[in-house]
């Protein structure tokens, strides 16, 4: 049964955690917003699409904001209850870490719990999302990344200009004015419309052409051949390197990673499988790093408290990183980092914990009352 203090530090932690959580998704929301009104201003996303998108994005990210979001909360918590000298009040009354430990994990199992849901559960399912949006946009020739209406475009060396009159919110293409001088022959095209779409093998730009004009010759000659298309296709080239194919790993249902072999399957299901476990774990980090007392310095545990805080997620991308280059051995995985900075916080903090404190305390009465017996 969970007592009446047990039921005030649960309260106080969820509200804390509510509300950062709130502003976190705020924060992250708004970046969001704005990096996706970015694409739908070059062409990359349809404007029907943003707020889908959105969602799916918020969703993906959602696993890896409730782990920080917690520890802050309990580090928040404690502080305050410090600084009101509750926990020193709570600590005279029986009320030790031990208590705090048990309240602090009965609040991280469901939130742990939630964690997994959105880690091994929704997050595939919002990436698969966000993966068939970008299809279904390059599918719509929506992708027109670097075209812009109204604008000259000069390619190798001044031999090929493109020039767009005009963009519909279909990305369409009107008014469209080529001139290439690749060959023996300079070529100009006029085209009331067309099409475009990017070449996932060479990442150049196609421009297809509907119902249009074509001169063939050289300025200054009258020999020029002059005809007319409903068909025309020209290539405007992109950067030259291959484009990276997107990596699908992360659409990948938790269920199919589970057994596999490859060692980028292991390192994307360890990365999930760390979100809910590190609510544990910071949950345990966050106790020590606040002190009972108001009165005590609190500037140097804070300040290890960013420290790990850094230092722990930093280090979880180190960790997957090595294992999937074979730095580290199959052996120890990636979720090594967890119980490493948990180790370092425990050790730095060890001289001043509680049970070394109360060991110490407890031999000192024995010394005491041996030497007083001893002089007696």
């Amino acid at each position: 049964m969970l007592g009446i203090l047990d039921r005030y530090i649960l309260r106080e932690v969820a509200k804390s955690f509510l509300a950062i959580i709130l502003v976190l998704l705020l924060i992250v929301a708004s970046m969001l917003f704005l990096r996706t009104l970015e694409e739908v201003n070059v062409g990359a996303l349809g404007v029907g699409v943003v707020f889908q998108y959105l969602r799916l994005q918020l969703v993906r990210d959602a696993s890896s904001l409730l782990p920080p979001a917690f520890f802050i909360a309990v580090l928040v918590t404690l502080n305050r209850l410090s600084h009101d000298s509750e926990l020193i009040a709570m600590n005279a009354g029986g009320v030790g870490p031990p208590r705090l430990y048990r309240a602090l994990l009965l609040l991280a199992l469901p939130v742990a719990l939630i964690t997994a849901w959105f880690a091994l559960i929704l997050q595939p399912w919002a990436s698969e999302g966000i993966h068939q949006v970008r299809l279904q946009q390059k599918g719509q020739a929506a992708q027109i990344a670097g075209l812009q209406a109204a604008r000259f475009y000069v390619e190798e060396g001044g031999r090929l200009v493109v020039y767009i009159g005009e963009i519909d919110r279909r990305k369409s293409l009107a008014d469209v004015f080529i001139l290439d001088r690749r060959g023996e022959q300079s070529r100009l095209v006029y085209s009331e419309g067309g099409e475009h779409r990017i070449e996932e093998a060479t990442g150049d730009h196609l421009v297809s052409l509907k119902r249009g004009h074509r001169f063939d010759g050289d300025p200054g000659s009258g020999a020029f051949l002059v005809g007319e298309f409903a068909d025309y296709l020209i290539r405007v080239p992109g950067t030259g390197a291959r484009r990276q194919a997107i990596s699908k790993r992360s659409t990948v249902p938790t269920q199919e990673l589970v057994g596999s072999e490859d060692m980028g399957d292991r390192v994307e299901l360890e990365h999930r499988i760390g979100a809910p476990l590190a609510i544990f774990t910071l949950a345990i980090m966050a106790i020590p790093l606040i002190d009972i007392s108001p009165r005590q310095r609190t500037s140097g545990r804070l300040t290890l408290a960013f420290l790990a805080y850094f230092c722990f997620f930093n280090l979880q991308r180190l960790a997957e990183t090595w294992l999937e280059s074979g730095v580290t051995p199959p052996w120890l995985g990636s979720l090594w980092y967890q119980l490493a900075i948990l180790l370092f916080v425990y050790g730095v903090l060890l001289p001043d914990s509680f049970w070394v404190r109360r060991t110490l305390h407890r031999l000192q009465g024995r010394r005491d009352r041996g030497e007083a017996a001893a002089g007696g």
